[in-house]
């Protein structure tokens, strides 16, 4: 399976998506509902006969949507990581204009910046994979940045060739991913000295393949 192909997920972790707009009234509740139970109890009261007594409605009701409360999480990750893209998307001219080390501070900066300022999101996507499918979005996510990266770096006037063997792009983002996570483990945030650090093992890494 090609790193950009999405995956075959079990249907239990997946969320069905109402048409209805009363439907989808509700499902927009549970998710809401969702991110404040999260942020309060964090995983460990998280369940849907405690989301359904929340919001006083049946678990039934829930499960129409959601088969288990892993559809919940999955769909809170989806969500999280579809923002992400979108946001270095919308910078792509932006950063082929920009000297690699710029490029990788302002990604980094940003990221950064994303994850401090939504709790939940960093609980999701930095505490460690909560589902299977969760994992293999994030995933799915780190080889679609790192596919821009190369993107990017190949419209940079007098760029030469970028390795086959390697996919240095989508590593250098593993590598700040993993500052991120061990921030997030030992402080609870991502500090400016991780964040530093994670700029460091970017750049450092993707310099010694890219003639500057």
């Amino acid at each position: 399976m090609n790193a950009l192909t999405p995956p075959v997920l079990d249907p239990a972790a997946v969320a069905k998506v109402p048409t209805q707009n009363r439907a989808k009234l509700r499902f927009e509740a549970v998710l809401l509902e969702s991110e404040r139970l999260l942020a309060q109890s964090g995983l460990e009261r998280f369940s849907i006969p405690v989301l359904a007594e929340r919001l006083d409605i049946t678990r039934g009701s829930i499960y129409a949507y959601f088969p288990t409360h892993y559809a919940i999480l999955n769909e809170l990750v989806g969500r999280y990581l579809a923002e992400m893209e979108t946001m270095y998307r919308n910078q792509y001219d932006d950063l082929i204009r920009s000297p690699l080390i710029e490029s990788v501070r302002r990604v980094v900066h940003q990221a950064v910046e994303y994850h401090n300022n939504r709790p939940v999101a960093r609980l999701l996507m930095l505490g460690g994979a909560v589902t299977d499918a969760s994992y293999r979005a994030q995933e799915m996510l780190l080889a679609r940045l790192g596919h821009m990266g190369r993107e990017i770096w190949e419209q940079h006037e007098g760029s030469q060739g970028i390795p086959e063997d390697v996919d240095i792009f989508t590593v250098s983002v593993d590598l700040a991913v993993a500052c991120f996570r061990r921030s997030v483990f030992q402080f609870g945030e991502i500090t400016p000295a991780y964040r530093d650090a994670a700029i460091r093992a970017m750049y450092g890494f993707l310099e010694a393949y890219l003639d500057p």
